[in-house]
């Protein structure tokens, strides 16, 4: 199996949303495995506190994320990409096991390998409980929407 993710850098606008929008479609799986292959075998991660290296402990921490964080639904947009590198706003909702819902809104800085193998990922990430009637993102986006802004509010 090839360990290619095209499109390869450097990145041209087009290229770069369409990386973006591979991104959001893999983490809205909630796979560990299906995200985890879009990365390095030693990739690096910053994930709020977490630091996290290679593809195992990828999985790892995704598994104990979605664990958590239930129904998780992402969004993801462009802000700003220079030849291997990526900067991506986004958000994210989902709730804990008591039945709270939060909003979750971050930015994430990417740089790739020439095989379009992710190879450092740096996430910031701050949480806002909001009421399940303010929820916006209701799973994956509706197929012909992607590529759309996500409000800051």
């Amino acid at each position: 199996m090839s360990e290619d993710r095209p499109p390869y850098p450097p990145f041209t606008r087009e290229a770069a949303l369409r990386k973006v929008q591979a991104a959001e479609d893999a983490w809205n799986t909630r796979d560990p495995h299906r995200v985890a292959s879009a990365y390095t075998p030693d990739s690096l991660w910053r994930n709020r506190d977490t630091f996290v290296r290679g593809r195992e402990e990828i999985v790892a921490f995704l598994a104990r994320k979605w664990e958590r964080e239930l129904d998780y639904a992402l969004r993801k947009s462009l802000w700003a990409f220079e030849g291997d590198r990526i900067a991506v706003r986004f958000q994210y909702e989902w709730h804990d096991a008591a039945g709270r819902w939060w909003r979750s809104y971050g930015n994430e800085l990417w740089e790739f390998d020439d095989r379009g193998l992710m190879r450092r990922r740096e996430a910031s990430i701050d949480d806002v409980a909001i009421t399940e009637a303010d929820r916006r993102i209701h799973g994956p986006r509706p197929r012909g929407e992607h590529g759309a802004d996500i409000p800051l509010r």
